[in-house]
Protein backbone atom coordinates (compact mmCIF):
# COMPACT_ATOMS: atom_id res chain seq x y z
CA UNK A 1 0.00 0.00 0.00
CA UNK A 2 3.02 2.85 0.63
CA UNK A 3 4.11 2.46 -2.94
CA UNK A 4 0.36 3.53 -3.74
CA UNK A 5 0.92 6.82 -1.57
CA UNK A 6 2.85 9.13 -3.24
CA UNK A 7 0.72 8.84 -6.85
CA UNK A 8 -3.06 9.20 -4.53
CA UNK A 9 -1.17 12.38 -3.20
CA UNK A 10 -0.16 13.77 -6.11
CA UNK A 11 -3.02 13.56 -7.60
CA UNK A 12 -4.65 15.36 -4.41
CA UNK A 13 -2.20 18.45 -5.10
CA UNK A 14 -3.13 18.45 -8.39
CA UNK A 15 -6.57 18.88 -8.57
CA UNK A 16 -5.91 21.38 -5.64
CA UNK A 17 -3.80 23.58 -7.99
CA UNK A 18 -6.53 25.76 -9.97
CA UNK A 19 -8.09 27.02 -6.42
CA UNK A 20 -4.32 27.59 -5.27
CA UNK A 21 -3.70 29.87 -8.22
CA UNK A 22 -1.64 27.45 -10.11
CA UNK A 23 -2.37 25.65 -12.77
CA UNK A 24 -4.89 28.03 -14.40
CA UNK A 25 -8.42 26.34 -16.60
CA UNK A 26 -8.09 27.29 -20.21
CA UNK A 27 -10.55 30.04 -21.40
CA UNK A 28 -12.34 29.62 -24.89
CA UNK A 29 -12.20 32.92 -26.84
CA UNK A 30 -15.31 34.82 -27.04
CA UNK A 31 -17.63 34.51 -30.37
CA UNK A 32 -17.53 36.18 -33.22
CA UNK A 33 -19.98 39.23 -33.30
CA UNK A 34 -22.61 36.70 -35.66
CA UNK A 35 -21.94 33.20 -33.53
CA UNK A 36 -22.96 35.11 -30.67
CA UNK A 37 -26.59 36.13 -32.02
CA UNK A 38 -27.13 32.39 -33.22
CA UNK A 39 -26.28 31.79 -29.62
CA UNK A 40 -28.75 33.64 -28.40
CA UNK A 41 -31.57 32.45 -31.08
CA UNK A 42 -30.59 28.91 -29.77
CA UNK A 43 -30.84 30.10 -26.80
CA UNK A 44 -34.80 31.43 -26.86
CA UNK A 45 -35.65 28.29 -29.31
CA UNK A 46 -34.77 26.30 -26.30
CA UNK A 47 -36.75 28.44 -24.06
CA UNK A 48 -40.16 28.92 -26.53
CA UNK A 49 -39.99 24.95 -26.68
CA UNK A 50 -39.75 24.33 -23.17
CA UNK A 51 -36.28 22.99 -23.89
CA UNK A 52 -34.40 25.17 -21.54
CA UNK A 53 -30.81 23.92 -20.67
CA UNK A 54 -30.34 26.44 -17.56
CA UNK A 55 -26.38 26.40 -18.07
CA UNK A 56 -23.80 28.26 -16.04
CA UNK A 57 -26.29 28.03 -12.86
CA UNK A 58 -23.92 25.57 -10.73
CA UNK A 59 -22.44 26.39 -7.56
CA UNK A 60 -19.17 25.58 -9.78
CA UNK A 61 -20.00 28.40 -11.90
CA UNK A 62 -20.94 30.34 -8.62
CA UNK A 63 -17.28 30.11 -7.54
CA UNK A 64 -15.76 30.99 -10.96
CA UNK A 65 -17.25 34.38 -11.03
CA UNK A 66 -15.92 34.65 -7.70
CA UNK A 67 -12.48 33.60 -9.15
CA UNK A 68 -12.68 35.14 -12.94
CA UNK A 69 -13.62 38.13 -14.42
CA UNK A 70 -16.88 38.79 -16.31
CA UNK A 71 -14.41 39.64 -19.53
CA UNK A 72 -13.64 36.78 -20.03
CA UNK A 73 -17.32 35.04 -20.68
CA UNK A 74 -20.32 37.19 -21.05
CA UNK A 75 -20.87 37.52 -24.71
CA UNK A 76 -23.88 39.71 -25.25
CA UNK A 77 -24.87 43.18 -24.34
CA UNK A 78 -28.81 43.27 -23.60
CA UNK A 79 -30.56 46.85 -23.31
CA UNK A 80 -33.63 45.56 -22.04
CA UNK A 81 -37.01 46.98 -20.22
CA UNK A 82 -37.10 46.71 -16.59
CA UNK A 83 -40.70 45.32 -17.33
CA UNK A 84 -40.84 41.99 -14.78
CA UNK A 85 -42.30 39.73 -18.06
CA UNK A 86 -38.80 39.72 -19.97
CA UNK A 87 -36.56 37.75 -17.64
CA UNK A 88 -33.88 38.25 -19.75
CA UNK A 89 -30.98 35.74 -19.03
CA UNK A 90 -34.06 32.92 -18.89
CA UNK A 91 -35.56 34.45 -22.70
CA UNK A 92 -31.76 33.44 -23.95
CA UNK A 93 -31.72 30.32 -21.52
CA UNK A 94 -28.30 31.68 -20.20
CA UNK A 95 -26.54 31.91 -16.78
CA UNK A 96 -23.84 33.15 -14.95
CA UNK A 97 -21.44 35.81 -16.59
CA UNK A 98 -23.26 35.10 -19.88
CA UNK A 99 -24.40 38.28 -20.14
CA UNK A 100 -24.13 41.92 -19.61
CA UNK A 101 -27.47 43.65 -18.92
CA UNK A 102 -28.68 47.04 -18.61
CA UNK A 103 -32.28 47.31 -17.82
CA UNK A 104 -34.35 50.38 -17.30
CA UNK A 105 -38.16 50.59 -18.06
CA UNK A 106 -38.81 51.31 -21.29
CA UNK A 107 -35.65 50.06 -22.69
CA UNK A 108 -34.12 54.17 -23.31
CA UNK A 109 -30.98 55.16 -24.42
CA UNK A 110 -29.86 57.76 -22.05
CA UNK A 111 -26.82 58.65 -20.45
CA UNK A 112 -26.97 56.11 -17.78
CA UNK A 113 -27.41 53.59 -20.45
CA UNK A 114 -25.18 54.38 -22.74
CA UNK A 115 -22.36 54.63 -20.75
CA UNK A 116 -23.50 50.88 -19.34
CA UNK A 117 -23.39 50.07 -22.88
CA UNK A 118 -20.27 51.59 -23.46
CA UNK A 119 -18.52 49.36 -20.35
CA UNK A 120 -20.31 46.20 -22.06
CA UNK A 121 -19.04 46.73 -25.26
CA UNK A 122 -15.26 48.50 -24.61
CA UNK A 123 -14.09 46.89 -21.27
CA UNK A 124 -16.48 43.44 -20.99
CA UNK A 125 -15.60 43.49 -24.21
CA UNK A 126 -18.80 41.31 -25.64
CA UNK A 127 -19.43 40.72 -29.56
CA UNK A 128 -23.05 41.48 -29.67
CA UNK A 129 -25.30 44.30 -28.10
CA UNK A 130 -29.10 43.51 -28.61
CA UNK A 131 -31.67 46.43 -27.86
CA UNK A 132 -34.52 44.29 -26.88
CA UNK A 133 -38.12 45.99 -26.70
CA UNK A 134 -41.10 43.79 -25.77
CA UNK A 135 -45.02 43.74 -26.34
CA UNK A 136 -47.35 45.46 -24.26
CA UNK A 137 -44.58 47.94 -22.95
CA UNK A 138 -45.94 50.07 -20.59
CA UNK A 139 -43.84 52.90 -20.83
CA UNK A 140 -44.27 52.75 -24.57
CA UNK A 141 -48.17 53.14 -23.64
CA UNK A 142 -48.30 55.85 -21.46
CA UNK A 143 -46.13 58.07 -23.83
CA UNK A 144 -48.81 57.49 -26.79
CA UNK A 145 -51.49 57.53 -24.58
CA UNK A 146 -50.02 60.88 -23.10
CA UNK A 147 -49.23 62.22 -26.86
CA UNK A 148 -52.98 61.31 -27.97
CA UNK A 149 -54.18 63.14 -25.16
CA UNK A 150 -55.52 60.95 -22.78
CA UNK A 151 -52.24 60.76 -20.55
CA UNK A 152 -51.91 60.80 -16.59
CA UNK A 153 -50.16 62.51 -13.55
CA UNK A 154 -46.80 60.87 -13.16
CA UNK A 155 -44.14 60.78 -10.58
CA UNK A 156 -41.37 63.99 -10.86
CA UNK A 157 -38.62 61.72 -11.81
CA UNK A 158 -40.94 59.76 -14.98
CA UNK A 159 -41.45 62.22 -18.05
CA UNK A 160 -37.33 62.65 -18.29
CA UNK A 161 -36.94 59.52 -18.26
CA UNK A 162 -39.63 58.44 -20.85
CA UNK A 163 -38.87 61.79 -23.16
CA UNK A 164 -36.97 59.75 -25.55
CA UNK A 165 -40.07 57.61 -26.34
CA UNK A 166 -41.62 60.42 -27.73
CA UNK A 167 -39.68 61.15 -31.28
CA UNK A 168 -40.39 56.88 -31.31
CA UNK A 169 -44.20 57.89 -31.46
CA UNK A 170 -44.21 60.59 -33.37
CA UNK A 171 -42.58 58.95 -35.60
CA UNK A 172 -45.09 55.74 -35.78
CA UNK A 173 -48.01 57.88 -36.27
CA UNK A 174 -46.15 59.70 -39.15
CA UNK A 175 -45.82 56.10 -40.93
CA UNK A 176 -48.92 55.01 -40.17
CA UNK A 177 -51.73 57.75 -40.28
CA UNK A 178 -54.42 55.49 -40.56
CA UNK A 179 -53.70 54.02 -37.22
CA UNK A 180 -55.75 55.32 -34.17
CA UNK A 181 -55.60 54.96 -30.40
CA UNK A 182 -53.91 51.58 -29.28
CA UNK A 183 -52.81 50.19 -32.40
CA UNK A 184 -50.24 52.71 -32.83
CA UNK A 185 -48.51 51.25 -29.79
CA UNK A 186 -46.85 48.29 -31.20
CA UNK A 187 -45.48 50.49 -33.94
CA UNK A 188 -43.98 52.96 -31.36
CA UNK A 189 -42.68 49.76 -29.54
CA UNK A 190 -40.50 49.27 -32.59
CA UNK A 191 -39.73 52.31 -33.30
CA UNK A 192 -38.35 52.44 -29.54
CA UNK A 193 -35.64 50.44 -30.43
CA UNK A 194 -34.58 52.37 -33.67
CA UNK A 195 -34.54 55.49 -31.87
CA UNK A 196 -32.89 54.01 -28.81
CA UNK A 197 -29.86 52.74 -31.51
CA UNK A 198 -30.18 56.11 -32.88
CA UNK A 199 -29.17 57.79 -29.83
CA UNK A 200 -26.34 55.14 -28.94
CA UNK A 201 -24.83 56.16 -32.22
CA UNK A 202 -25.21 59.91 -31.64
CA UNK A 203 -23.65 59.97 -28.26
CA UNK A 204 -21.00 57.26 -28.47
CA UNK A 205 -18.22 57.94 -30.73
CA UNK A 206 -16.78 54.50 -29.12
CA UNK A 207 -19.73 52.41 -29.70
CA UNK A 208 -19.87 53.40 -33.31
CA UNK A 209 -16.29 53.17 -34.09
CA UNK A 210 -16.09 49.10 -32.13
CA UNK A 211 -19.76 48.65 -34.70
CA UNK A 212 -17.18 50.27 -37.31
CA UNK A 213 -14.42 48.22 -36.57
CA UNK A 214 -16.30 44.98 -37.18
CA UNK A 215 -15.36 44.04 -33.29
CA UNK A 216 -19.61 44.50 -32.28
CA UNK A 217 -22.36 44.10 -33.88
CA UNK A 218 -26.11 46.09 -32.78
CA UNK A 219 -29.19 44.38 -33.78
CA UNK A 220 -32.75 45.39 -32.51
CA UNK A 221 -35.36 43.16 -31.42
CA UNK A 222 -39.07 42.40 -29.72
CA UNK A 223 -39.56 40.26 -27.28
CA UNK A 224 -43.57 38.99 -27.36
CA UNK A 225 -44.14 38.44 -23.46
CA UNK A 226 -47.55 36.30 -24.40
CA UNK A 227 -45.81 33.87 -26.39
CA UNK A 228 -41.67 34.08 -25.48
CA UNK A 229 -40.43 34.27 -28.54
CA UNK A 230 -37.90 36.89 -29.71
CA UNK A 231 -38.61 38.80 -32.94
CA UNK A 232 -35.26 40.12 -34.31
CA UNK A 233 -35.22 43.18 -36.64
CA UNK A 234 -33.91 43.80 -39.82
CA UNK A 235 -29.75 44.09 -39.62
CA UNK A 236 -29.89 45.91 -42.94
CA UNK A 237 -31.58 48.75 -40.74
CA UNK A 238 -28.81 49.09 -38.33
CA UNK A 239 -25.94 49.87 -40.90
CA UNK A 240 -28.00 52.47 -42.59
CA UNK A 241 -28.71 54.59 -39.11
CA UNK A 242 -25.04 54.03 -38.48
CA UNK A 243 -24.39 55.75 -41.93
CA UNK A 244 -27.37 58.36 -41.40
CA UNK A 245 -25.80 59.29 -37.72
CA UNK A 246 -21.96 59.29 -39.15
CA UNK A 247 -23.44 62.72 -41.50
CA UNK A 248 -25.02 63.91 -38.98
CA UNK A 249 -23.34 67.51 -37.58
CA UNK A 250 -24.78 66.87 -33.65
CA UNK A 251 -22.97 63.29 -33.18
CA UNK A 252 -21.00 63.75 -30.78
CA UNK A 253 -16.60 63.53 -31.69
CA UNK A 254 -14.74 63.22 -28.46
CA UNK A 255 -15.22 59.15 -27.49
CA UNK A 256 -13.55 59.63 -24.23
CA UNK A 257 -14.17 61.27 -20.70
CA UNK A 258 -12.44 63.92 -19.68
CA UNK A 259 -10.63 63.54 -16.55
CA UNK A 260 -12.23 63.55 -13.22
CA UNK A 261 -9.71 64.57 -10.74
CA UNK A 262 -10.87 67.15 -8.68
CA UNK A 263 -9.79 70.71 -9.51
CA UNK A 264 -7.97 72.31 -6.76
CA UNK A 265 -9.96 74.93 -4.73
CA UNK A 266 -7.72 77.31 -2.05
CA UNK A 267 -11.21 77.85 -0.24
CA UNK A 268 -11.45 74.65 0.80
CA UNK A 269 -8.04 73.64 1.12
CA UNK A 270 -7.28 75.83 4.04
CA UNK A 271 -4.71 78.04 1.92
CA UNK A 272 -5.18 81.95 1.47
Amino acid sequence: MKKWLPVWFMIGVMALLPACGGQQEQKSAKPSPDKAVEMLKGGNRRFVRGQSQRPHLSPERIIKAGRESQNDHAFATVLSCSDSRVPVEHIFDAGIMDLFVVRVAGNVANTDEIGSIEYGLAHVKTPVLVILGHTQCGAVTAVTEALQGHGHALERNIPPLVKTIEPAVQRAKEKYPQLKGKEVIPYAIEENVWVAMENLFLESPAVREIVKQGKAKVVGAIYDVGAGEIVWLPEAKVGKILNRVEADPKRALEPMAKSHAPEKDDKTSGHP
